[in-house]
């Protein structure tokens, strides 16, 4: 299937009434596998990809041609939408954010998300005015090469927000040309709600980053277009990785086998 229509697909998700689920594969094998589950739409994760390499998932740590590398193998694993996690957009100025898009798209990427986050502990958070710029350059280049922008504002990982804040940034990246917006680390599900109710633009929100999370339901009932995962998906196979180890070293037993994927259904599904 051609990016074009991928691309259609992808927007269109975005369009249709009510919510939908958008996973966050860590490489090729895992992106096979939710494909073959039924997943309408794939999302990289940075955080996965970085345990994956035995990288933490910090700003500056992560190397953009890795990380885009790792984005072709997914895109090439499957025949739905893949969007991709662009961090920071690997620089503070606009103009880092405009080539990460254009090489996002060289390797087949229809979407992809920019952050506000600085990587700086004492100042996390970029101030509105340039975090704007940044999505403005970002939407430019998106619309102009046909990419669905994510902007995402930060502030409820790094500091005792509010939420009144968090919305008028939303909607200055509506405004500035992102077609989705994202604030990770939402305190409630009343928190979501309002969001999505003060938003010019579709909201994803992403489920098990911490505790408590919601249900599909909840979440669309709340008014939210798209859920993701981040890391949780990677986190969840190394924790059983870490049990079935555990297991060995501290039993010396094997049980964990008879929870395990068959390989003949592992094949399946790649296949």
């Amino acid at each position: 299937m051609t990016r074009a229509r991928k691309l259609d697909q992808f927007r269109s998700l975005h369009e249709r009434p009510g919510t939908f689920l958008f996973p966050n594969p860590w490489d090729a094998g895992s992106a096979k596998i939710l494909t073959s589950l039924g997943f309408e739409a794939l999302a990289t994760t940075s955080a996965g990809f970085a345990f994956s390499t035995a990288s933490h998932d910090t700003i500056g740590e992560l190397d953009r041609d890795a990380v885009l590398e790792n984005g072709r193998s997914i895109v090439e694993a499957t025949h739905v939408p893949v969007a991709a996690d662009l961090a920071d957009g690997f620089g503070a100025d606009p103009a880092a954010c405009v080539k990460t898009i254009e090489l996002a798209v060289e390797v087949g990427l229809v979407g992809g998300s920019i952050e506000d986050a600085t990587g700086d502990r004492n100042a996390p958070i970029y101030p509105l005015s340039q975090a704007v710029e940044r999505v403005a350059a970002a939407a430019e280049v998106s619309q102009r090469l046909g990419f669905v922008l994510t902007a995402r504002a930060e502030e409820w990982l790094y500091l005792e927000s509010d939420l009144d804040a968090t919305i008028g940034r939303l909607n200055a990246f509506a405004t500035a040309g992102a077609d989705v917006l994202y604030a990770p680390g939402l305190p409630s599900l009343e928190a979501i709600a309002e969001v999505c109710a003060n938003v010019s633009k579709p909201v994803n929100v992403v489920m098990g980053l911490r505790q408590p999370t919601w249900s599909v339901s909840e979440l669309r009932d709340a008014g939210v277009k798209r859920i993701s995962v981040g890391g949780s998906l990677a986190r969840a196979a190394l924790g059983a990785l870490v049990d079935a180890a555990r297991e060995m070293l501290d039993a010396g037993t094997f049980s964990y086998s008879a929870r395990a994927l068959p390989s003949s259904e592992i094949v399946r599904l790649l296949e």
